[in-house]
């Protein structure tokens, strides 16, 4: 394409090898693209920050700072512009699923080789979604997808708290690693309560522990 160097992608994963078989793909479908390599959910949002013009993340769901879908939802409540496809070496249908609910545009399984994720790619640039096509989503259980429609409606800050809930880190040490008071905590809580339709913070955790499915960390928050 005689455009693609004005193209710009963000590849988060902790593996360099694979990183590098992202980039090589990419490379092939866009010469002078440019990409930016990160291992981090943190460095991940902050590519993101610094390079508003990024046309698509490459995500892998098991990399430092990620807890199950949780940095999926607070890159795609942060960065709703920017089309997110998950490279991940889990394949089960429920993960794939969870992951197109909450707002992903595509999921690459890290067992495909590189003309599929090339294909993967394409599809996504193209404004279209891409998930294996031997894979049937099916029908979803109700309670479980109200929940995760739920969970997509929380702001990257209710998201981070959550995160940190599900850790067990009281208002005190959340209001610290954010930078701001305890009372803004709780008005965080108070709202994640709200929009997770649960009354305390343990059934909050509890919700997301069963949207994660194991992956998201059950604490019991006192």
């Amino acid at each position: 394409m005689s455009d693609s160097a004005s193209y710009h992608f963000v590849i988060a994963d902790d593996h360099p090898l694979f990183r590098g078989a992202l980039r090589q793909a990419i490379e092939t479908l866009y010469p002078g693209a440019g990409i930016w390599e990160v291992g981090t959910l943190e460095d991940a949002a902050a590519a993101l920050e610094r390079h508003e013009e990024v046309d698509l993340l490459m995500l892998d769901l098991s990399m430092p700072g990620m807890r199950g879908f949780s940095g999926l939802i607070y890159l795609r409540a942060q960065y709703q512009s920017v089309p997110v496809v998950i490279v991940s070496a889990t394949e089960d249908v429920s993960t794939i699923r969870r992951c197109m609910e909450l707002g992903a545009s595509g999921f690459i399984p890290k067992s495909l080789g590189i003309d599929v994720i090339r294909e993967a790619v394409s599809s996504v640039m193209a404004g279209g979604n891409w998930t294996p096509p031997d894979v049937d989503l099916g029908e979803d259980d109700n309670e479980l997808l109200e929940m995760v429609q739920r969970l997509a409606t929380l702001t990257p800050q209710q998201v981070r708290v959550l995160m940190m809930l599900s850790e067990g880190l009281l208002n005190k040490q959340i209001a610290y690693e954010l930078s701001v008071s305890e009372a803004t905590v709780k008005a965080h809580v108070s709202a994640i309560l709200q929009k997770l339709g649960v009354e305390s913070r343990t059934q909050a955790v509890i919700a997301a522990s069963k949207i994660e499915q194991g992956q998201w960390q059950a604490a019991v928050v006192r």
